[in-house]
């Protein structure tokens, strides 16, 4: 396995990059929907990068994982919030990290939830592949190659900026 850059790549710049890669399909007047909390972050800047009018989704999978029983109820639960009718929109799905599939799984069955969109993509800035389930993202910044032991976390700065850390179990 390569190792990881040194120092981690910029979050900031990569929100940007996959603005970027997101804009050609703006005909199609997708709406964002964040998965809490790294994917929110993301999803409030692409809203501002891109320029869209309307307020972005947040979501949050915590009674919807498959693996619920096991790690329970995490402390920070958040109320899912979805301003505009799903049914029939594109939606474009933002998370920080995609890993084995489970959390963007838990996502799709809340949106359904809510109606039936006419398409969902994933985009997301790091993929450290691992998955468990066949989803993937359609738009993704970095792949990263991670061990088992570590974990790649997306965090808010004071000042708003958005950045990279690894942890190692």
């Amino acid at each position: 396995m390569p190792p990881l850059p040194n120092p981690l790549p910029d979050a900031e710049t990569q929100c940007r990059q996959l603005a970027d890669l997101i804009r050609p399909h703006l005909h199609r007047r997708p709406a964002l929907i964040g998965i809490f909390s790294g994917g929110a972050w993301i999803a409030e800047r692409l809203k501002e990068l891109l320029g869209l009018p309307e307020d972005i989704g947040l979501i949050d999978v915590s009674f919807y994982r498959d693996d619920f029983s096991e790690k329970g109820l995490r402390p920070q639960v958040k109320p899912t919030l979805i301003p505009f009718d799903v049914e029939g929109r594109h939606l474009i799905l933002v998370d920080d990290v995609l890993y084995t599939g489970r959390t963007t799984r838990a996502a799709l069955n809340e949106l359904f939830d809510y109606g039936r969109p006419a398409s969902v993509t994933l985009a997301v800035l790091a993929d450290r592949g691992g998955r468990e389930l066949p989803i993937g993202a359609a738009y993704c910044i970095w792949e990263v190659p991670l061990s088992d032991g570590e974990t790649l976390e997306l965090c808010k700065l004071d000042d708003g900026r958005l950045s990279w850390g690894l942890e190692n179990a």
